[in-house]
């Protein structure tokens, strides 16, 4: 992956504040809900995105100006293995590229370095996940920073920012010692236009005029597929209904959440000239102050 700054466009020694306001001008431009059907915009806002994540956390951001953690997120074991021991004195002589044998040959004598026997180095990394894969389950593949490939599952109802532990997929332990383990950080992708409250979700649909006036069935998506819904006769902009049972798996209780879509009535584009001279006849005498009613003060 690139250089978190270089895709941000800002400088090393950038304020929080900076990367912030760089970061909320390039989501607003590669959006994908403002690029719909435009693969590079959705590849970049993804680079974008990644390179926020890891930036504006305080922590990481250190650890990857050290050189701790690449791009990626993921750590580099050299540094993170033998940290505590290269920037000490006794250390400091071996720089980046010492042999682990000579460092606990210094340490213990070289017939009991051979002997050492330690556990693997743990290893991190940030996964971007699409929000319907997070929501319903998903199998992924990652390649770590060390190259090894790995194939992870996505547990259904996954939340943003959420751990998931791989036992001793990490690195390889010194002297036949059991393996580190992986650590999977995923990062949730925005949907087009599904939105998560807890285990809730959150629609907004359009619908004609026709459908809201005389109401029927219409097709509505939710993570698991389409389905039917009935509008009532009626329906307005803002109108809220509940699809039950349609929402987010909840891992501990094993139920899921509901689907609240809240209907937004659109006109024809472009205007229907019939439609209008009905409207036209229709409201002739028909004193109806819709804001009045609704309690705005003139």
């Amino acid at each position: 992956m690139r250089d978190p700054y270089e895709v941000l466009g800002v400088k090393r020694d950038a304020s929080a504040d900076e990367i912030k306001k760089k970061y909320r001008q390039l989501a607003k431009k590669l959006h994908p809900d403002l690029n719909p059907g435009n693969a590079e915009a959705a590849a970049k806002f993804k680079d974008i995105s990644a390179a926020y994540d890891l930036l504006s956390d305080p922590q990481k951001r250190a650890q990857f100006d050290r050189g701790e953690i690449d791009a990626s997120g993921a750590a580099r074991p050299e540094r993170q293995y033998y940290r505590a021991y290269a920037e000490s004195p006794e250390g400091a002589k071996y720089g980046s590229g010492f042999d682990a044998e000579d460092l606990f040959a210094d340490l213990f004598g070289r017939a009991r370095a051979r002997e050492f026997r330690a556990r693997g180095t743990d290893v991190s990394y940030v996964m971007p996940v699409d929000f319907l894969e997070a929501a319903t389950g998903a199998k992924k593949r990652v390649t770590m920073a060390d190259g090894k490939v790995l194939d992870v599952t996505i547990p259904p109802g996954t939340e943003d920012r959420q751990t998931l532990r791989l036992r001793g997929q990490g690195q390889p332990g010194f002297g036949g010692g059991p393996p580190g383990d992986a650590y999977i950080e995923v990062h949730l992708q925005p949907h087009a236009y599904f939105t998560r409250k807890d285990n809730d979700v959150h629609l907004e649909l359009p619908i004609s005029l026709s459908e809201a006036v005389l109401g029927g069935r219409i097709t509505v998506p939710t993570v698991d597929g389409d389905v039917m819904m009935n509008v009532p006769k009626n329906a307005n902009t803002g109108t809220v209904l509940r699809l039950k049972g349609r929402g987010i798996l909840d891992r501990k209780s094993r139920t899921r959440g509901d689907q609240y879509v809240r209907l937004k009535v659109v006109l024809p584009e472009p205007p229907d000239p019939e439609l209008t001279r009905f409207v036209e006849g229709w409201s002739a005498g028909r004193e109806d102050d819709v804001r009045t009613r609704l309690g705005f003060k003139k």
